[in-house]
């Protein structure tokens, strides 16, 4: 990928690379030598640059501290058996961030900024992506506002980065979830639908109250009624009742998953029913009653296809038997999973080469 932007790289003196146990990676622990750096003031989008990872300093009036004004993508870089360094679908992202920033009335990044910048840093960091089954290179590109006041307004001034982290899996087999009935991830008008940081820090008490009743996950309902499913913890969620996928059809309040799209795709593709519309938890329940649920499952970046073993509602778990075929959840994780590696057809022009 012809890179267009200039790009000032200052090259770590050793790489760290040697310390690190590749057979032993713990999802968001490790970060590779380098990260991407881009500025914003009054001027625009400058000093494009890759510097070592390392710290940063700032004032403790910065905005982003206070204000909330901190937006951030993730997506994933694979190397392929020929050398090629591909990344699954690097454009949507590019697309999203800006979609977050609008609503975060920030800067938009031109999209040629953040492509080039990203394939600059993995090309300098590419002996860091790991080849074994179930690894990549998780990327993390974050924007925050940075001015140094106190005052609520928007920030005039802004950091782009990104940095990068070799992991394995996000989660190590099926999960639980528990239906959430009295706490709110987001409302309609409200943040819900962007990568916003604090969309995320509103989740954290009651993700700690679900694991401490053995649930892996948080099965997320509407803020009005608690009736209506929208997305759960990490991932957009979906279900097969009889023959049907269905997917909670996205609002203000519901992240619009890159994976729960392509999964929307593919569904398409191959000719499987698929229905994006409000779905109720009384609407799952009763399915599993009467044997009609055959699958649930979580669809993103970091999980790709997550299989929901059990769905906690009231004090009663529903279990998703383990003999259901799970043909089309498992059909995508597959696909999905060879196409990242270049063993797939890649009929969608999903994989973008970096290098």
């Amino acid at each position: 990928m012809a890179g267009r932007t200039e790009i000032d790289i200052q090259r770590i003196e050793k790489s760290r690379i040697d310390s690190i146990d590749f057979d032993n990676l713990v999802f968001g622990r490790t970060f590779t030598d380098h990260m991407f750096i881009v500025d914003y003031d009054d001027e625009g989008w400058k000093n494009a640059r890759i510097i070592p990872f390392q710290d940063l300093a700032f004032n403790p009036s910065m905005f982003a501290i206070h204000y909330g004004q901190s937006i951030f993508e993730g997506l994933k870089a694979f190397r392929f058996e020929n050398g090629d360094i591909e990344v699954f679908r690097p454009d949507q992202h590019a697309e999203r961030i800006n979609i977050s920033a609008k609503r975060m009335c920030m800067p938009e990044l031109p999209q040629e900024l953040f492509l080039d910048g990203l394939a600059a840093l993995l090309k300098l960091d590419s002996e860091w992506i790991p080849t074994k089954k179930g690894q990549s290179l998780y990327v993390r590109p974050v924007m925050f506002a940075t001015d140094q006041m106190l005052g609520v307004a928007p920030s005039q001034t802004y950091k782009f980065i990104i940095f990068c982290s070799p992991v394995s899996s996000y989660y190590s087999g099926e999960v639980k979830v528990v239906v959430e009935e009295e706490f709110v991830r987001a409302a309609e008008g409200g943040t819900g639908y962007v990568k916003v940081a604090g969309n995320y820090a509103a989740s954290l008490l009651p993700a700690k109250k679900a694991l401490e009743k053995g649930y892996d996950q948080i099965l997320w309902t509407d803020s009005k009624e608690h009736k209506y499913i929208e997305e759960c913890g990490t991932m957009n969620v979906m279900f097969q009742i009889k023959d049907t996928i269905i997917t909670p059809s996205l609002s203000t309040s519901i992240l619009s998953g890159i994976t729960r799209k392509s999964a929307i795709a593919l569904a398409e593709k191959w000719g499987f029913k698929l229905e994006e519309r409000k779905i109720s938890v009384e609407e799952i329940i009763e399915a599993h009653k009467n044997g009609d649920l055959n699958d649930a499952f979580g669809t993103g970046t970091a999980a790709t296809i997550t299989f929901i073993s059990h769905i906690g509602h009231k004090g009663v778990d529903y279990e998703i038997p383990a003999d259901k075929p799970r043909k089309f959840s498992k059909k995508v994780q597959e696909y999905l999973t060879k196409l990242k590696l270049g063993q797939e057809d890649d009929f969608m022009g999903w994989m973008k080469k970096m290098n």
